[in-house]
């Protein structure tokens, strides 16, 4: 037991002495952070680069940069396949996902961590059981659901199967950062005569800013980005969101590279814009939080 700890110290003196204070190791945490920054970045910025360039030109010089820079892509992906009916669509759902799951997540979650009731150990295994279990395996049943409730290439059916996905997720999470919160404060707001919605809305709510934005921004972007339950629940033009889209142009225009790479800019982009935001209202939110006493 004592050479396994002697050991373990021998290694976190390497490893601070190496990566910390020797130039060379310097060097390799950089090189290895400079290579993959490039092979992250460098896929974007050629999108970007041929979204501006006529089919021919990014088919004979797709590694160069454009010579004769136009938005023709960008017009024809606004008048031939309409994308910007795709990105309401989009955001619509994404946004309602988000809602919903905050919404009813943080109320399980507060009623998870301050209260207590019999089978709350057995709810709570189901929760971390449920994280298992695939969409692919349950995407036949939901699909017959949507269709009992006529619910098929509407907005509904992709929010109530990806609400239902994202809130185990969601509760587990937030539970998880509301139990941390001091005991006293929960006493404290009972002495002031608050009831367990006002203490949830004006005391545990505000302390965990962070840990919503933080839900928040994965369970946007793994709905924006849900390829599969879109394909399945929501076909049609009028209700398909960006990523449905998305996979129709490379299909149907396949010839088109100019309009391809233009529809992949404008559907990488808003997730860049809207996770660069996230970012920073997280960090506020962290700044404001972080003090729960």
């Amino acid at each position: 037991m004592r050479t396994e700890v002697n050991r373990l110290t021998f290694w976190e003196k390497f490893q601070g002495r190496f990566f910390s204070k020797s130039k060379y190791g310097k060097l390799f945490i950089y090189t290895i952070l400079i290579i993959w920054s490039i092979s992250t970045i460098f896929p974007l910025v050629w999108v970007f680069l041929n979204s501006f360039k006529p089919s021919r030109e990014i088919i004979t010089d797709t590694f160069k940069l454009p010579t004769d820079p136009t938005l023709q892509n960008y017009i024809n992906a606004f008048d031939t396949i309409d994308i910007g009916r795709s990105y309401l669509n989009s955001f619509i759902m994404s946004g309602s996902v988000v809602f919903f799951v905050l919404f009813f997540g943080g109320l399980a979650a507060f009623v998870m961590a301050r209260l207590s009731f019999r089978l709350r150990g057995a709810l709570q295994t189901i929760l971390v059981m449920s994280l298992l279990i695939p969409a692919f395996a349950t995407i036949v049943p939901v699909y017959r659901m949507m269709i009992d409730l006529e619910l098929v290439n509407t907005h509904l059916a992709l929010i109530i199967p990806q609400t239902a996905g994202n809130l185990p997720f969601a509760i587990l999470v937030i539970s998880g950062y509301m139990a941390t919160i001091p005991k006293e404060l929960e006493e404290a707001s009972l002495m002031d005569g608050c009831s367990r919605w006002k203490m949830f809305t004006k005391v545990f709510l505000p302390v965990s800013l962070p840990i919503f934005g933080t839900v928040g921004t994965f369970v946007f972007l793994w709905s924006y980005n849900d390829l599969f339950t879109s394909l399945v629940l929501v076909e049609q033009e009028h209700v398909r969101p960006i990523v449905v889209l998305l996979s129709h142009v490379s299909s149907q225009y396949g010839t088109d590279y100019g309009l391809m790479t233009a529809a992949i800019a404008m559907t990488v982009v808003p997730v860049i814009i809207f996770y660069l935001f996230a970012q920073k209202t997280i960090e506020k939110g962290a700044t404001s939080g972080a003090v729960k006493g």
